[in-house]
């Protein structure tokens, strides 16, 4: 899916555009693992500032990054052919949820070998069906020329979380007291979209699957619901990357090196968003390894590079540039010290040796502040004799 497929599907989620009759689920006691009470709200029955609610909360199932929050789950033709969770997600999505063993069958999957710790949670599961509009060259819309009607479920696991102790007032006394708001439903921590909406029809053979945390990818629950091997988390990617660019260059991974990868990289990201391109931005290995060659490293090394991308993500792997880097930030550390900066300048930041010691060079002028305190720069210089440009000794900061 990309962007558009899923800003698409997410506008569904308002009581008037909205095919979802009920909302399904079960309160669990996380300690216990015992459901505690079951839900079956016929939105049409429900306030509408309680249908909202609902439907606010699993519209935050297709919130986030592609890439880092929204992950493709792929089923394999085996699995689609003949397996139990693709025929139970099938079975739910063929009765629009209102076979009440399938729902259960379900929620015993997740209950039994999900760890929530200790605290108590909601299943949620809804199910719509999306009479899918025809797109015209011009891009724009044609509600009355349908192509298809996309029927899916949505599910998401909730957090229930206890309420502060609050001051409220009550009118009738006139006077303030301590009153307790109770437990509420926190936002969703994983959840998923299935069957996939891949170029505006189902795709059966992936779901979407959401983490609110892009570091953590509830490795549990995809086997539970997926039967399939998670994907990597966006920090295990970048540490991947990391390892993989170190282990292969060795003494040639310097700095300059460095810089220059994280701005091409963040080049490409800056390119993508300006182009508003709905597909997920990706790069291959081979093309890093294109950046470390106009960088100097030499053809071994870079091999080697892709070799070990090979291993850590597999043959063909595409990458998020997101993924792999701090798009955000540019830090260099030392023992003693840490340098950060804006991304787009990293370039500012030289190395040099003066006197047989190594240095990092950064270049000011005015405005110059020290914990917020406006400073002036000494006017004592250096002679040129006693710098030796970083491109003249290799360097390696420690």
């Amino acid at each position: 899916m990309n962007q558009k497929e899923v800003g698409e599907l997410r506008r569904r989620f308002r009581p008037e555009k909205s095919n979802i009759d009920h909302i399904y689920g079960c309160y669990v006691n996380a300690s216990s693992r015992e459901i505690v009470s079951y839900l079956d709200e016929p939105l049409s029955l429900t306030a509408t500032e309680e249908s909202e609610k609902y439907l606010n909360i699993l519209k935050k199932t297709l919130s986030g990054t592609l890439g880092r929050n929204l992950l493709d789950v792929i089923f394999t033709t085996q699995q689609v052919m003949d397996s139990e969770e693709h025929r139970l997600l099938s079975a739910l999505r063929s009765t629009g949820l209102k076979d009440p063993d399938a729902r259960n069958t379900f929620y015993q999957k997740i209950i039994q070998n999900v760890d929530m710790g200790e605290t108590n949670y909601i299943i949620l599961l809804a199910c719509d069906a999306y009479d899918v509009p025809h797109k015209g060259r011009d891009g724009e819309f044609q509600p009355d020329a349908s192509d298809e009607v996309f029927t899916y479920i949505l599910s998401c696991v909730c957090p229930v979380k206890g309420c502060r102790m609050q001051l409220g007032y009550f009118p009738g006394e006139n006077e303030f007291h301590g009153c307790a708001a109770g437990q509420v439903i926190s936002a969703p921590e994983m959840g998923f979209l299935f069957p996939a909406f891949d170029n505006r029809a189902a795709n059966i053979y992936n779901a979407l699957f959401y983490t609110r945390s892009q570091n953590q990818l509830h490795s549990d629950y995809i086997d539970a619901v997926f039967h399939t091997d998670p994907p990597m988390s966006a920090a295990e990617q970048r540490e991947a990357f990391e390892t993989a660019l170190s282990d292969a260059l060795e003494e040639d991974f310097q700095m300059e090196v460095a810089q220059s990868v994280h701005e091409q990289l963040l080049e490409r990201i800056e390119r993508h968003k300006e182009s508003h391109d709905p597909e997920p931005l990706a790069v291959t290995p081979r093309e890093v390894g294109s950046i470390l060659q106009s960088c100097g490293v030499t053809q071994l090394r870079v091999e080697a590079f892709e070799s070990h991308c090979t291993e850590q993500f597999g043959e063909n792997a595409v990458l998020n540039p997101m993924n792999l880097i701090d798009s955000k930030r540019f830090e260099v550390k030392t023992p003693e010290i840490t340098i950060s900066v804006k991304p787009e300048c990293s370039y500012l930041i030289e190395t040099c040796v003066i006197d047989g010691r190594k240095y990092l060079l950064i270049p000011v002028g005015d405005g110059v502040e020290i914990n917020g305190l406006p400073v002036g720069i000494s006017d004592r210089t250096v002679p040129a004799a006693e710098i030796i440009p970083a491109e003249a000794v290799p360097t390696k900061i420690p």
